[in-house]
């Protein structure tokens, strides 16, 4: 499935600016049956109508670029489309209902997690050949699916209190919180001055902010008004580093230091800084309580894909299916 998903991406990247229509003959077979599923049946038009819906080029084209490829997506969207037809078919069985309502909250919510207006969601489906309508009715599909699905396999899942207890202590490495630091950086550069006569003028000019800072005056704005590196407008606030980020001189300095100190001169090849550890927050390991929902889902996702192969394998092997090329 991986090889198919960035087949699809360079698709995408590589899609010519023409389309391929079919000619009268091509279309005519295009209504062949290419699989049937108990007392349904897949076209050859059904197929590639999703082909296209899912890489936005007609099959003909991506057959011309790929053929390996080509076949491969051919035979995972069938597979897929198989599984369509099943589930279908036990919704209808087990009288699954989904109201428009539902539909109507689902696709305000796709709207609002991307950021699309109603206009822009209709120009997107337009593009890519598909009707507001049609696209409703792809929703309603999806949550009657869903609804299958929780009904089928997830209100069988019972994830144990000792198997989280036991996923935790043998991935504690998991959940550690590497230490970080939040800094405040006062940068002063030589400019326009020989390296000796400039070396010489930083430095008393660092001595004179320092005893500033220790006379009282404010971080922040020394900060703005003396430092030419980054933050400088932010009051020399450079925000949080892992403390492995840092280069071994500057780590050795912070490590004597406590939130609110003010370091001596540093001097480095462009300069001199002069540092202020604002917040250290040492590393930690989350403790199980605030770690637990979330071991709890790689069990739950980890057992719901499990269940839903066995259950879908169970259906086909029911079924009575057979593909036709």
């Amino acid at each position: 499935m991986r090889g198919l998903k960035i087949f699809y991406a360079l698709l995408f990247l590589t899609a010519p600016a023409f389309f391929w229509y079919p000619s009268p003959a091509r279309a005519e077979t295009s209504n062949r049956v290419v699989a049937i599923v108990n007392d349904e049946v897949i076209t050859l038009y059904e197929l590639n109508g999703r082909m296209k819906e899912l890489t936005g080029l007609e099959p003909a084209e991506m057959r011309l670029r790929d053929e390996k490829q080509y076949l491969e997506a051919r035979r995972e969207i069938l597979n897929s489309l198989i599984e369509e037809k099943l589930t279908l078919g036990k919704i209808r069985q087990l009288g699954v209902k989904v109201t428009p309502k539902q539909v109507d909250s689902a696709i305000e919510r796709i709207k609002r997690n991307n950021g699309l207006t109603q206009e822009d969601m209709i120009a997107g489906l337009k593009k890519r050949g598909i009707t507001y309508d049609s696209y409703r009715e792809k929703i309603k599909i999806q949550l009657e699916r869903m609804e299958l699905i929780n009904f089928e396999v997830k209100s069988k899942i019972i994830i144990r209190e000792e198997d989280i207890t036991e996923y935790y202590n043998k991935h504690r490495d998991e959940f550690v919180v590497k230490g970080k630091v939040h800094l405040a950086i006062i940068v002063l550069k030589q400019e326009g001055m020989s390296n000796q006569d400039g070396s010489g003028s930083l430095s008393r000019q660092a001595a004179d902010i320092l005893a500033k800072l220790k006379g009282g005056e404010d971080f922040g704005e020394l900060a703005r008004k003396f430092s030419k590196g980054p933050g400088a407008e932010d009051g020399g606030d450079v925000g949080f580093f892992n403390v492995s980020q840092l280069d071994p001189k500057l780590g050795e300095i912070i490590k004597q230091m406590s939130p609110g100190d003010i370091s001596e001169p540093i001097l480095r090849p462009s300069g001199i800084q002069i540092v202020k550890l604002i917040d250290n927050q040492e590393e930690r390991l989350k403790p199980i309580e605030e770690v637990k929902n979330a071991i709890y889902q790689i069990f739950y996702q980890k057992e719901v894909n499990k269940r839903y192969s066995a259950w879908i394998k169970e259906l086909r092997d029911k079924a009575y299916t057979k593909i036709i090329f």
